[in-house]
């Protein structure tokens, strides 16, 4: 007679026990300190900053562009081709709008991905960006160090497609891939030199559409206004639903590697991402200190009435916040 397995043991709600959970290899262990993460829990900084000296191993890839390209099945595709040809650990921060509600992510990870979502080597967590600009959730690097750290060789950062403002994943990402699609209004607007700056790889995604040359084109023409580069970024053209393109892909995400691995490039790189992350915190800190001062201190929010009856204009009241 079969009998009910036994449910897995309660997680341990203290950060060094977590952390031993975590460096044994449990799953679960990896989503509450994420979760933690996530809700600025104070044992989430205590267990992100026991695992930092045990990341640095795992290659970040970045994937970005305008909604509806195919960054996920692109993604999804990508990941299949790993696995099946490979051992190698798989960590996936997917990236969403965040409901105005619960400020949790709009879309989950058992849509998106969802062929992946019971692989065990394969662990994908989807993220709200709760309002933080640039389509970029503010502990997504964290998530992505922590990933690392326990074990997964690759791991990627899908970002919602917002704009421009998406430039800020080059912050995260060893290499960022831009994903373009033809005959859409929104792929022109990505065209602009403000994104073309960003990418390492270009994929022109859903490839047998019958403007794929017409963009191809654009995109080359982009690239050349910008003068001479050490690394310009190649044109690869994929079909995420059958797979076509997703080997030439890897290859030229492999290219990026070595030519990083030259010459010290990618020491650089990780260390003006880390540098940036401590600003970003640190502005964001200081605004929710700055935002908490006012509304605790009657003689701040006068100044901020003062703006509203135009007698203080806005740079004068930032200098007396300060």
């Amino acid at each position: 007679m079969e009998t009910a397995s036994e449910p897995p043991p309660p997680l341990p709600q203290a950060p060094d026990a977590l952390v031993a959970r975590l460096r044994a290899g449990d799953r679960r262990a990896l989503a509450r300190a994420i979760t933690w993460i996530e809700d600025q829990d104070p044992r989430g900084a205590a267990v992100a900053a026991a695992m930092f000296r045990e990341s640095g191993t795992a290659h970040l890839t970045g994937f970005t562009g305008p909604p509806g390209v195919g960054k996920s099945s692109l993604l999804g595709a990508m990941v299949g081709d790993l696995r099946a040809r490979s051992d190698a650990q798989v960590g996936i921060v997917s990236v969403d709008p965040s409901s105005p509600f619960t400020h949790g992510a709009v879309l989950g990870d058992r849509i998106r991905l969802a062929e992946h979502f019971l692989d065990p080597g394969v662990f994908i967590r989807s993220m709200g960006t709760r309002g933080h600009l640039g389509g970029v959730a503010e502990a997504t690097l964290q998530v992505a160090l922590l990933l690392d750290a326990s074990g997964r060789q690759e791991v990627f950062i899908e970002t919602v497609g917002v704009g421009q403002s998406e430039i800020e994943v080059a912050s995260l990402a060893d290499t960022v891939v831009l994903v373009l699609m033809p005959g859409s209004g929104d792929a022109v607007q990505a065209l602009k030199a403000g994104i073309m700056e960003v990418p390492d790889v270009i994929v022109i995604n859903k490839a047998d559409h019958p403007a794929t040359r017409t963009l191809r084109q654009q995109v080359r023409s982009v690239l050349t206004l910008g003068g001479p580069r050490e690394w310009l970024p190649p044109i690869v053209e994929t079909q995420a639903t059958t797979g076509e393109g997703v080997g030439r892909l890897w290859e030229v995400i492999g290219e990026h590697r070595d030519f990083l691995a030259a010459e010290g490039r990618l020491e650089a790189r990780r260390r003006d991402s880390i540098e940036r992350e401590i600003f970003t915190l640190a502005s964001s800190r200081a605004q929710r200190f700055l935002e908490q001062q006012v509304a605790e201190d009657p003689q701040l929010g006068e100044l901020l009435a003062a703006v509203h009856h135009r007698t203080l204009d806005p740079v004068s009241c930032v200098e007396r916040l300060f």
